[in-house]
């Protein structure tokens, strides 16, 4: 049988810090996850699976060479953490897996239905891949060399969670505990393993509709592609750390799904066994994460994928694509990017953060005069105009072809910041902003059979 390793998320050092987590009611998201995480390795252990608990103060880099230093075939990783929300109504549980392993997101599932099982009270929000976060990847489930979940147990944020998370903590590590114990043994069963002496199996790879002469090979069900095809693409990996590498039988392979940072396509085709990568030179650094521009996407397409991640987006501002397209249009900026960093800055137009729907504020804008409060805009255009204007105002040094809206556009120092990821420290204080903007137009481009 494997062994058992589990972290609870947060607590570590990180930027020169303890890292607490989310902070709410008094509480912090970190001492909740040691806390959870004290009552489920006694009741693994006593069920009779070896359990490896990940130290306190590691950040999460240092966790996963913790893991990674002690792995071995057949084990397992989970780490715990509680989300939150500037909604105090959103809650439930979720469970994170790396893209496109279709074992790993069964492996969430089965976690989710355990906790579930033990307390029906918690939604279930389901098991989703990591690409459907912030910044599109989650380390813990990409850098570690063995099988891992992140699972996020409930909203800290939600008093309804909260209260779960303090009062029924037997229950949840009750459930943590189930899901784990049948994960480990179908992980140990079905011969899993990360070991260099291991037979991997061998996959077929597509690239750009035609089959690759090469084979990939399978690592923890996850498709590694030979170093050399990455070459071909115009990929310089050579200082690329956090992406994982395999050498088997003299050859160098990586990790498929790390390619999407380098805005490549990579999904799956289980009947095949196939990896399908889709390059498209129009969306290579330069010009994927280049502000100013032509967008890409039809107004449907943006429909669509606005839709998608939120079923209600639609039912206030109906013509919000539209209004992008044609502002963004007028003043150079690629709407693609704009519309992007709209459903950030109103994750989807569920908005919060002290944005009101009232406000027409999509990018977030600040007023000018000290005051406390966003800026308020007319009308749903007129706040659109102002986002485009005052990214504008960053892309380039061309005048503005229609009359200012935007309240701070003065006070830019003109063209500082042509790149997305040079928004991060200006428009945001959040070093990951601009990364954040760019995962969401890679999910806008995949969706729309772009990338």
């Amino acid at each position: 049988m494997g062994r058992i390793f589990i972290s609870a998320g947060h607590g570590g050092v990180e930027q020169g810090g303890v890292d607490q987590g989310s902070v709410i009611n008094g509480t912090t998201e970190a001492q909740e996850m040691i806390l959870l995480r004290d009552q489920v390795v006694p009741e693994l252990r006593s069920r009779g699976f070896e359990v490896l608990s990940v130290p306190d103060n590691l950040s999460l880099t240092q966790t996963i060479l913790w893991i990674n230093a002690r792995a071995t075939a057949g084990d397992v990783a989970l780490e715990i953490h509680a989300d939150a929300f500037s909604n105090p109504d959103v809650r439930g549980a979720t469970a994170f897996y790396i893209a496109n392993n279709t074992e790993r997101k069964n492996n969430a599932e089965l976690l989710l239905v355990a906790l579930i099982r033990r307390l029906p009270q918690l939604p279930n929000r389901g098991a989703k891949p990591d690409t459907a976060t912030g910044i599109g990847r989650i380390s813990f489930c990409r850098d570690t060399t063995l099988p891992s979940l992140l699972m996020e147990v409930g909203f800290i944020s939600n008093p309804d969670d909260r209260f779960l998370l303090q009062n029924r903590r037997r229950d949840l590590a009750l459930g943590i505990a189930d899901g784990l114990a049948a994960w480990s043994r179908a992980i140990s069963g079905n011969g899993s393993s990360n070991g260099s002496d291991t037979s991997y199996a061998p996959i077929k790879i597509n690239f750009n509709n035609r089959i690759y002469g090469e084979q990939g090979i399978l690592v923890n069900n996850n498709a590694y592609i030979p170093i050399d095809l990455v070459d071909r693409m115009g990929i310089n990996l050579t200082t690329a750390t956090n992406v994982r590498r395999v050498q088997y039988q003299g050859v160098v392979y990586v990790q498929a799904i790390a390619l999407r940072d380098y805005n490549v396509a990579v999904s799956w085709d289980n009947a095949s066994r196939t990896v399908i990568l889709r390059s498209n030179l129009q969306f290579c650094p330069g010009q994927i994460d280049r502000i100013a521009g032509q967008g890409s996407t039809s107004e449907v397409q943006l429909m669509m994928f606005l839709k998608a991640n939120n079923d209600k987006a639609l039912t206030q501002f109906p013509d919000l694509p539209k209004l992008y397209r044609e502002e963004a249009t007028i003043e150079g900026i690629n709407y693609d990017v704009a519309f992007s960093q709209a459903c950030v800055e109103t994750n989807f137009l569920r908005f919060g953060n002290d944005l009101k729907p009232s406000q027409n504020n999509f990018g977030g804008l600040g007023d000018v005069g000290g005051t406390a409060d966003a800026a308020t805009f007319p009308s749903a255009r007129l706040g659109v105009r102002a986002h485009i204007q005052q990214l504008k105002a960053y892309a380039n040094v061309e005048p503005l072809v229609q009359e200012v809206v935007a309240p701070r556009f003065r006070f830019v120092t003109r063209g500082i910041a042509p790149l997305v990821g040079q928004l991060s420290g200006r428009w945001s204080v959040e070093s990951d902003y601009g990364d954040r903007i760019l995962a969401v137009v890679r999910r806008l481009y995949e969706s729309a059979g772009l990338l």
